[in-house]
C-alpha cells in the first residue's frame, strides 16, 4: 500500500464540543515565537525599547495581519461572491448559528496588512522601518511553521493527487468517480482497492507539511544563521525574506491544490483539473503573488542599500 491515511486521532478541536481549535492555538504560538525572537535581538543588541512599545508594535502588526489576511481571503480567494454582496460577513465568526471563527486567511493578504501596520507604526514613533522590519521578520518563518501545522491538523489546504509513497488520504478531500480511467490507473499504481466504491478519495501531497518545513524551518535557518550574520545594510533581511519565501512557495504551489474556482489564472501548458499536475506552465494565483514577492524582494535590496548609503547613522531610530 503506497499511501498513508490521515491520522484519525487528529481533530480540529482541542476539546471536543468546545470552540477552541488547534489552528487558533497555532496562531498564538506563531505570534509568541516571533515576539520572543524579536525581544532576544533587542537584548543582544542593547536596543533601548520598552516592553510597552514592543507590545504596541506587535498589537498593531497582528491587527494588520488579521485584517489583511481576512480581506484578501474573502475578496480575492472566495469565488462565491457572498462577501462582495454582504461585506459585513467578512469578520462575522458565526455560520448557521454556530461559532466557526474566521475561516479562510490569506498569507499574502496578511503580509501586506502587517507591512502597512508596521510602516504606520514606524512613522508615528520615528523608527527606521528597514531596521525594525529586519528584526521582526527574522522570527516570522519559524512562527509560520505553526500556522501550517494548524492547516494540517484541520485537514485543509492539502495538495494535488499523487502516486508518491508520501501521499496521504485526507478525510475532507474531494472524491472522484471510480469509473474514470485516470482514477483506476492511479488506484492501481498505489495498490488501492476501489471495487464497490461509489466515490474514491485518492492520496494527496501533504503540502501543508512541505510548507511548514520549506517556508518555515528552512527559511528561518537561512535568515537567522546566514543573512543575519552577513547583512551589510538594514533592510537586507526583509529583502531576502521576500525572495526566499516567494521562491519556496512558488515551487510548493506545484504540489498544492489551487483554490476551487481560481484554478490557473495563467494557463500556458496543457489544460488540467486543479487537483492534477499537468504542466510547469500552469500558474496558480499563489504563484503570481509569489512572483510579485520575489520582484519586491529584489527591489527592497536595491532600495534599502541605496537608503543605507544616504543615512546619517546606524541604529533603530531615525
Amino acid at each position: 500500500m503506497l499511501y498513508i491515511y490521515f491520522p484519525e486521532w487528529l481533530k480540529p478541536e482541542i476539546i471536543p464540543g468546545l470552540p477552541v481549535r488547534w489552528y487558533g492555538l497555532m496562531y498564538i504560538l506563531a505570534f509568541a515565537v516571533t515576539y520572543l525572537l524579536f525581544k532576544k535581538q533587542m537584548k543582544e543588541e542593547s536596543i533601548d525599547i520598552s516592553d510597552d512599545d514592543v507590545s504596541n508594535l506587535f498589537f498593531a502588526g497582528i491587527l494588520g495581519l488579521i485584517l489583511g489576511a481576512r480581506l484578501m481571503s474573502a475578496l480575492v480567494y472566495d469565488t462565491s461572491g457572498i462577501y462582495w454582496s454582504k461585506p459585513w460577513l467578512i469578520f462575522w465568526p458565526f455560520m448557521g448559528g454556530q461559532f466557526v471563527g474566521l475561516q479562510g486567511m490569506s498569507y499574502h493578504g496578511g503580509l501586506i496588512g502587517t507591512l502597512v501596520a508596521v510602516v504606520i507604526y514606524c512613522r508615528r514613533h520615528k523608527i527606521y522601518f528597514p531596521a525594525l522590519a529586519d528584526r521582526i521578520v527574522l522570527g516570522v518563518p519559524l512562527g509560520y511553521t505553526f500556522g501550517r501545522l494548524g492547516n494540517f491538523i484541520n485537514g485543509e489546504l492539502y495538495g494535488r493527487v499523487t502516486t508518491s509513497s508520501v501521499g496521504m488520504v485526507f478525510p475532507y478531500a474531494g472524491r472522484f468517480s471510480p469509473a474514470e480511467e485516470w482514477v483506476k490507473e492511479t488506484a492501481s499504481k498505489i495498490g488501492m482497492d476501489i471495487s464497490g466504491m461509489s466515490a474514491v478519495n485518492l492520496p494527496r501531497h501533504p503540502s501543508q507539511l512541505y510548507e511548514a518545513f520549506g517556508e518555515g524551518i528552512l527559511l528561518w535557518i537561512f535568515l537567522w544563521f546566514v543573512i543575519r550574520k552577513r547583512k551589510k545594510f538594514e533592510g537586507a533581511v526583509i529583502g531576502w525574506y521576500l525572495i526566499g519565501y516567494g521562491s519556496v512557495r512558488f515551487v510548493i504551489e506545484y504540489f498544492r491544490e489551487p483554490d476551487a474556482g481560481l484554478d490557473f489564472p495563467l494557463l500556458w501548458g496543457n489544460p488540467s483539473p486543479n487537483y492534477i499536475f499537468a504542466s510547469l506552465f500552469n500558474f496558480t494565483t499563489g504563484q503570481i503573488f509569489c512572483f510579485a514577492m520575489i520582484l519586491s524582494g529584489l527591489l527592497c535590496l536595491l532600495l534599502f542599500r541605496w537608503k543605507d548609503r544616504r543615512r546619517k547613522g546606524p541604529g533603530l531610530f531615525v
